[in-house]
């Protein structure tokens, strides 16, 4: 299987932040979606892989080469989408292709015609008077209208509404049809994770906590709820952090049958979701500082 995205060992040191020795890798044809709480590293790790900030340490590969001893050739086949995208607002969206096609030999007109249409978004309408869904999707439109191989994403359904999010979320699983294709996504909201992500790679204070298939996460973490009678320095150690409260516990589990051999029928066993391994993990990781 080769693989779209490699990252090895990446670092960027900030002083107060520092992203530490950050390595995985995304297989063609798959999407991976990047998650963790703001701050985390997200956001500075895509600037990095787009060549945007230099790194201190490690190595980026797209598509088995540098990205920055090959940045013009990997670039031609990267769709990037802000959260927030930049566009000249005087212009229309029509004006802006005139100015970006340029830059791609394989520009194509109808594909970009096509997606314009598909999202009703108007040709000749000044860009600051599109609403936030209306310019996401013109961003995803012009990055797309040039065949790209990699799509880059970073925290595209933040603030839209849920019809434009389903319908973006949608459009994803529509673009993995083509299976020479992949895309890294970034989003602080789990759910729509869970619904299209193929892979997972979650970051907690510059580091990585795993990367793994979306299978993987599930079939490893649950939660564990019980009496607070169950507790002891020795259980306690079972988890990833546990919260308490006057009517019982509940903990983060990553080996669920650990976790049965350990309290048997005197706890309960809920499959664990996205937002709850941050949670705890975030927890812990207070714990530990």
């Amino acid at each position: 299987m080769s693989n779209t995205l490699e990252i090895s060992n990446l670092s960027k040191n900030y002083g107060d932040f520092r992203l530490d020795d950050v390595s995985f890798s995304l297989p063609t044809g798959y999407i991976m979606g990047l998650i963790g709480p703001n701050g985390s590293g997200k956001t500075t790790m895509i600037k990095i892989v787009m060549n945007l900030i230099m790194k201190d340490r490690g190595e980026v590969k797209i598509f088995g080469k540098d990205h920055r001893r090959h940045e013009v050739e990997v670039k031609k086949r990267i769709g990037f989408v802000y959260d927030n995208p930049i566009f000249y607002d005087h212009l229309s969206l029509k004006g802006l292709k005139n100015i970006i096609a340029p830059f791609y030999p394989i520009w194509d007109d109808k594909t970009f015609k096509d997606l314009t249409d598909r999202f009703e978004l108007p040709f000749n309408k000044a860009l600051r008077k599109f609403s936030k869904g209306m310019a996401m999707k013109a961003s995803i439109a012009i990055a797309l209208s040039h065949h790209a191989d990699f799509i880059i994403m970073d925290e595209p359904t933040s603030g839209l509404d849920p019809v434009v999010r389903r319908e973006l979320l949608e459009f994803m699983r529509e673009l993995m049809q083509d299976e020479s294709k992949s895309i890294l996504f970034s989003s602080h909201i789990t759910s729509d994770i869970e619904q299209v992500a193929d892979y997972i790679t979650y970051i907690l204070d510059g580091k990585i906590v795993f990367s793994k298939t979306k299978d993987q996460v599930f079939e490893q973490h649950a939660l564990v709820k019980g009496g607070n009678d169950l507790l002891n320095e020795e259980t306690r150690k079972s988890f990833v952090a546990v919260r308490t409260s006057e009517f019982g516990f509940e903990g983060l589990s990553t080996d669920i049958e650990a976790s049965r051999r350990l309290f048997g029928e005197q706890a309960i066993y809920d499959r664990a979701s996205l937002e709850d391994i941050m949670f705890f993990n975030k927890n812990n990781s207070k714990i530990a500082q």
